[in-house]
């Protein structure tokens, strides 16, 4: 309808972006080719987007095979094989009993358990998919169903700790008697049992990962990894687990490389990363910073609002379609957020997460990319998602300034 696929360049490795102050426009650096200059520059590159492997002596020198779940190789066929894999989190969740279904061993390498509460995952029936389909509107308030459950799990039993409490706890308590039924071996329920509040975590939701630790083949491993050789893992303790494929669901490195994924330098020569790093992670409304005019960011500080990124990127466009209309309104070329506006929204956003589970409850050995390396949680936006959307469509137009 719109055409869109002949203004995309794809195969396109951007390395960096500059302001030209002068030319009132962003500079692009792209490998192998010419500078792209542009009036706008909006990044969508997000904060899971450059894969973390862990540094452990010997990797290198491992003689298998050896996949990121970021960068899954379809060809790999687990059948047969004796697999490890390292990591517990949001991803392995789903990973773990697809593997062992095929593997001949598969050893999974925790460092920190995580909190599993049970998925509603049925078929859907023909007579539901069919008034889907000749009535999209039912398949819309299916949607706004299941968002307003997660909604609640988010705002009151994480956002709103300290007045809700009990929300926390029966989620906890749900999850662990979703464990208790699915495992019966006590020494591995505690294995299995986070130390930590639920929520401190992303949550996850599976049916079918706990009990795949019953399987013969499936081996929960907690010791700490002291060395690879070319066909084993060593640990700490001593042990040998004899493998020939290695899978790496060990994340994203968020705070280091990924806010921003590319070297970013506004006016005065700022370096958007640097910056950050150096005056705590902050963006007016999730998606606009101080000194950096024309720029927009997807899925950046204090963005993300009732775990799902379809509504949060949902409602950081309702915010730039509001902003350009403006900019369009008067006629101007540039706009720039007021650094008042900022750290007004900086300051609301750090008060209203004081009453989170993350800073009143026990977040200590979580080990959660929700936290940055100054303490703060600062991906989440501590807001609803009707909040979100709501200030997206009505936020002062004055805290821009347009030339």
């Amino acid at each position: 309808t719109y055409d869109l696929r002949r203004h995309m360049r794809f195969r396109t490795n951007v390395q960096g972006a500059r302001w030209d102050e002068d030319a009132r426009l962003w500079v692009l650096s792209v490998a192998d080719g010419e500078p792209v200059t542009a009036r706008f520059l909006i990044t969508a590159t997000g904060f899971l987007s450059q894969p973390q492997t862990p540094d452990i002596p010997g990797i290198d020198e491992f003689a298998g095979t050896i996949m990121h779940t970021a960068a899954w190789d379809d060809t790999v066929d687990p059948t047969g094989r004796r697999v490890a894999l390292i990591g517990t989190g949001a991803t392995a969740v789903q990973l773990v009993p697809e593997v062992a279904r095929k593997a001949a061993e598969l050893t999974v390498f925790q460092r920190t358990p995580i909190w599993v509460v049970p998925k509603i995952d049925g078929p859907i029936p023909r007579v539901v998919q069919r008034l889907f389909a000749r009535v999209p509107l039912t398949q819309r308030a299916a949607r706004a169903v299941t968002t307003s459950v997660l909604e609640l799990l988010m705002v009151i039993g994480v956002l709103h700790f300290r007045q809700a409490k009990l929300g926390n706890k029966f989620a906890a308590l749900l999850g662990r008697a979703l464990l208790r039924a699915q495992v019966h071996d006590r020494e591995l329920r505690r294995k299995l049992t986070p130390d930590y509040d639920f929520g401190c975590k992303r949550p996850t939701f599976s049916n079918d990962y706990f009990r795949t630790f019953n399987r013969p083949n499936v081996h929960l491993e907690t010791a700490r990894i002291a060395r690879f050789e070319p066909e084993a893992i060593v640990t700490e303790d001593g042990r040998r687990a004899e493998i020939d494929t290695l899978i790496l669901a060990t994340g994203f490195n968020l705070w280091d490389i990924n806010f921003p994924a590319i070297e970013v330098i506004g006016r005065e020569g700022r370096n958007l990363g640097k910056w950050w790093r150096d005056n705590r992670f902050q963006a007016y409304e999730g998606v606009a910073v101080p000194c950096f005019p024309n720029f927009l960011t997807l899925a950046s500080p204090y963005s993300y609002s009732g775990l799902s990124y379809f509504t949060t990127i949902e409602s950081q466009m309702r915010h730039m379609h509001r902003l350009f209309g403006e900019l369009r309104r008067r006629n101007a070329t540039t706009f720039e957020v007021r650094e008042s506006a900022n750290a007004e929204f900086l300051d609301r956003m750090t008060d209203r997460l004081a009453d989170s589970v993350f800073y009143l409850g026990n977040c200590q050995t979580s080990r959660s990319y929700y936290f940055n390396q100054h303490g703060e949680a600062a991906i989440l936006r501590p807001t609803s998602t009707v909040n979100a959307f709501r200030e997206a469509g009505s936020f002062p137009l004055d805290d821009y300034q347009y030339e």
